[in-house]
């Protein structure tokens, strides 16, 4: 896999200052969040592309192995690895948050490994099915 992301990612208002909050909260950000914040698109909820990564969406991850792992990202308090919420602090949260179904993405674990995958389709979209405020 070595085809990375198309363009820079693309975050909605609302998903942006609920990560920007999340510091007031105690929380603090990695810096690859951090890096996202400082340089996405940012763009109204209800103008994101239905094949962005938001909060809370569901999707499939193609790993290298022909896998398909089904995860939704979500907010820290929400996160239940073993099911599937991963974490938007965590390094694959991160990594897929703001990019398309189609792109692959590329992430480092906390013990230093290298991982890539694509994100093989968007299953549900908050924004595409009209809510933008879960």
């Amino acid at each position: 896999m070595t085809t990375l992301p198309r363009a820079e990612p693309t975050l909605t208002e609302l998903d942006r200052v609920r990560l920007q909050a999340l510091p007031r909260r105690g929380i603090a950000l990695p810096a690859a969040l951090q890096d996202l914040l400082d340089n996405a698109d940012v763009v109204p909820s209800r103008e994101v592309p239905a094949d962005v990564v938001t909060l809370y969406t569901r999707l499939q991850l193609a790993e290298s192995d022909a896998r398909m792992r089904p995860l939704v990202v979500c907010q820290p308090e929400d996160a239940e690895p073993e099911a599937g919420f991963i974490s938007v602090l965590s390094p694959l949260g991160t990594a897929l948050l703001g990019h398309r179904a189609g792109d692959t993405v590329a992430w480092v674990t906390p013990d230093g490994h290298r991982h890539a995958a694509r994100i093989a389709a968007l299953d549900f979209q908050p924004e595409a099915s009209g809510d933008y405020v879960t």
